[in-house]
């Protein structure tokens, strides 16, 4: 962590990263308290970034350039090295310590998946996927707004949901780029997963009162995550047919009465 002041320009243009590339996050950001942002919009600017690294080429060595360019940049803030100044990599460089740079690396590490086409190895490794990188995501920004660490196991597991849920979306959209996005995509195995997830959830969110109603704003990307998992524990060909979208309506009403709540 560094004194180095962000710009409010740097957080604008955070923001703007988040609300292209990932709209969802931008919405549960735009609903928490506009305290928190200027530590959710970087951490979630950060996490485009990574995701799409793996994207913009077809080339494995650029690509593993780009992901190492970020690995590079948490080893500067980790270590106090006047980081690098870029317009995510600076006010990050204000809210991560060495424990949250250490997270946010593993979170790198596991977008070298996204570079090549073999499937995951096995169940463990897919469930360490989405713990490296949605419910890190998570832990770190629940964290950084004030978490106790007595806290992450609650904080991973909806994490872990988020992701889950945000993964079945995407699945489609794998499936066409030549991804193995499942262990196994029979449809016994993917209610499986979706049960999985959902008791999670349940029995993380008893644990939401405890955290720092500061802290709460960093789990309201998961504000849908009980019901996606749900319709596809029902209903699995969901996933296949690109169907595990809340309409509209009913995704702004859970958002607005999970923040109003302050639990999802």
């Amino acid at each position: 962590m560094t004194d180095a002041p962000a710009r409010p320009d740097d957080l604008t243009a955070c923001a703007e990263t988040v609300q292209r590339g990932d709209p969802d996050r931008f919405r549960a950001a735009m609903a928490a308290p506009p305290e928190t942002r200027d530590v959710l919009f970087p951490l979630y600017a950060m996490n485009v970034e990574v995701s799409r690294a793996p994207w913009v080429t077809e080339e494995p060595m650029i690509a593993e350039m780009r992901l190492q360019w970020w690995r590079d940049a948490l080893e500067e803030i980790a270590c106090g090295d006047n980081p690098r100044r870029h317009q995510v990599v600076t006010p990050l460089a204000g809210i991560l310590d060495d424990p949250a740079c250490a997270v946010l690396d593993r979170l790198v590490l596991a977008r070298r998946w996204d570079i090549y086409r073999d499937p995951f190895e096995d169940a463990a490794a897919f469930e360490a996927f989405l713990n490296d990188t949605g419910a890190g995501l998570m832990w770190v920004a629940a964290r950084a707004l004030g978490a106790p660490d007595t806290a992450e196991q609650t904080v991973r597991d909806i994490g872990y949901a988020q992701a889950l849920a945000a993964w079945f979306r995407a699945i489609p959209a794998l499936e066409r780029a030549g991804r193995v996005p499942l262990v196994d995509g029979t449809g016994a195995a993917i209610s499986r997963l979706a049960q999985d997830g959902a008791a999670r959830l349940l029995g993380a969110r008893g644990g939401q009162s405890a955290l720092p109603k500061r802290a709460r704003a960093a789990l309201l990307p998961a504000w849908q995550a009980g019901r996606i998992l749900a319709m596809v524990a029902r209903d699995p060909a969901r996933v296949a047919r690109g169907e595990t979208d809340l309409p509209p309506a009913a995704a702004r009403m859970r958002l607005m009465l999970a923040a109003l709540r302050k639990r999802v």
